[in-house]
């Protein structure tokens, strides 16, 4: 069986645009949103969360994976977020901020238990974009966000993440973001780094969602707008196969 990393990396190659659907464990009530996501032929789960008050990350990656064939990454907000009956975790080092727990810290702590566990590792530079209003992960992480307009700070943070041998470079907005990042953020990154890109946060339309694979997003990530309309997922999944196909 090929690994997640290489499939993301095989899907790009051959011009396929990938969708991920975050879903946070505190709010996983219904297994809906996995029918859902089998129907829109998702490409990956990402579960986890800023802050966890009472939801099982264990109890919902089962749940997942009772009726879904679909990788499962764990998304952490922190070390208490690991888990090995998950395909793969981010190893997220916080590269827009100078939290040096979050940069390094953490991930020493959490090395021989993830060495165990048997997941695999998707090192990836995690960048926190402006959206208008403080987020559940700037709060959390005690790091400010890149500015919404500095493209060039985007750029040279991202470069500077695939340089020290990051496999994937992740621009959010954070959870319930006001703004998605912008598509010229998002261009000048992809036209700067050669590991894949992945863009989340504020995503609450198809229109939004097309703008950001066509402007370099190699994989969509969406989660809050779910949890109102998840309906809405199937015609973002179709958005996104729909520019893989005109990309090709």
């Amino acid at each position: 069986m090929d690994s997640i990393y290489t499939a993301i990396q095989e899907k790009i190659r051959s011009g396929q645009k990938q969708i991920a659907v975050l879903i946070d464990p505190d709010k996983f009530g219904s297994t809906d949103i996995v029918d859902m996501a089998n129907e829109a032929k998702v490409d990956c789960f990402f579960v986890g969360g800023s802050l966890m008050a009472g939801g099982s990350i264990e109890r919902c990656i089962k749940e997942i994976k009772k009726r879904s064939s679909i990788p499962v990454i764990i998304f952490p907000g922190s070390t208490m977020q690991i888990c090995d009956k998950a395909d793969g975790i981010l190893l997220i080092s916080l590269i827009s901020g100078r939290n040096a727990d979050l940069l390094i810290g953490q991930h020493v702590v959490a090395a021989p238990y993830l060495k165990q566990s048997g997941l695999e590792v998707l090192s990836t530079g995690y960048i926190l974009v402006d959206s208008g209003k403080q987020t559940s992960a700037s709060y959390i992480s005690n790091t400010m966000p890149l500015p919404y307009d500095k493209n060039d700070i985007a750029v040279c943070t991202a470069m500077a993440g695939e340089m020290l041998g990051l496999k994937m470079i992740y621009l959010d907005g954070g959870s319930g973001a006001l703004k998605p990042v912008s598509a010229h953020m998002i261009k000048s990154v992809k036209e700067n780094i050669t590991v894949p890109l992945v863009v989340g946060g504020g995503i609450r339309s198809v229109e939004q969602a097309a703008s950001a694979i066509q402007a370099g997003a190699d994989i969509l990530v969406v989660g809050n707008a779910l949890e109102s309309d998840a309906g809405l997922l199937l015609s973002i999944a179709d958005a996104v196969h729909k520019s893989t196909v005109l990309n090709n």
